[in-house]
């Protein structure tokens, strides 16, 4: 069995990780609370927003972390149809989940399937992701430890989802964030503890792309995008300001009138 290392490239990778899940917790999570407050189209579109945050941002979270990613013996390469796949399926996943959240009835039953379907779109990301992975021998899985991992999502998802349509203001929204992105971090290295890979001898020339080549440039145009989506919405008027706003627009013309 050969080894592993998951942090061959330091701290800076779990923790860049992490943040980028955080950002995209906090990003699609906001929006999802936007979209509960909006009807029609507006929540319609909250809820993609949504989705492509959360889908995005642990995309991003997994493959920044698989920087530090090494198996002794063999080099890695990324199949990019099925790295393109997994981000797809990442965020069509967790929107089936987050939908649930803005068009179900009953508050504690959509909370429970939007935890569901956006904890397994997490753990269908990641190990759609890991299936992109081409080296030097197999790739086998501790089963038990795959549950896990998928336990940690869900639940975390279910968690994150209730604190930040119940817990109000900024402190809900960090807290939310936070759950998140660090359980979505944990279930990361707890799936990648469940890796069992076996060497073959010789080294067949391997197919696929790079990290640095494909990897990395597709993870720093999804980050930018994160955080400038995220300067967006923190900008934007919620719902009840833009209300406001237009009630004293139309007012001012009275007033005026008056005068």
């Amino acid at each position: 069995m050969a080894h592993l290392h998951h942090f061959s490239a330091g701290w800076i990778s779990p923790v860049l990780a992490c943040v980028m899940a955080c950002v995209g917790s906090a990003l699609g999570l906001r929006c999802t609370v936007r979209a509960l407050a909006a009807e029609g189209r507006a929540r319609r579109n909250w809820l993609v927003t949504a989705s492509a945050a959360i889908g995005s941002g642990i995309w991003t979270m997994h493959f920044i972390a698989m920087l530090g990613f090494g198996v002794a013996g063999s080099a890695i390469r990324y199949d990019v149809p099925l790295t393109l796949l997994s981000l797809l399926v990442a965020m069509a996943v967790v929107g089936a989940g987050v939908f649930t959240v803005g068009y179900g009835r009953s508050r504690w039953r959509s909370l429970l399937l939007g935890g569901l379907g956006t904890g397994l779109g997490v753990g269908a990301m990641h190990y759609l992701g890991m299936a992109a992975l081409q080296l030097n021998g197999d790739i086998g899985y501790d089963l038990p430890v795959v549950v896990l991992s998928l336990v940690i999502a869900v639940v975390a998802a279910a968690a994150a989802l209730w604190a930040a349509l119940t817990v109000r203001g900024a402190a809900g929204a960090v807290i939310a964030s936070l759950v998140m992105g660090v359980a979505v971090s944990s279930m990361h290295y707890t799936g990648m503890a469940a890796v069992r890979i076996t060497i073959h001898p010789g080294r067949r020339v391997l197919d696929g792309a790079t990290a640095m080549d494909f990897v990395f440039p597709l993870a720093v145009v999804l980050g930018s995008f994160l955080f400038l989506a995220s300067a967006f919405v923190a900008l934007s008027p919620t719902e009840k300001e833009a209300a406001r706003a237009a009630d004293a627009a139309s007012l001012r013309p009275a007033d005026t009138a008056v005068g």
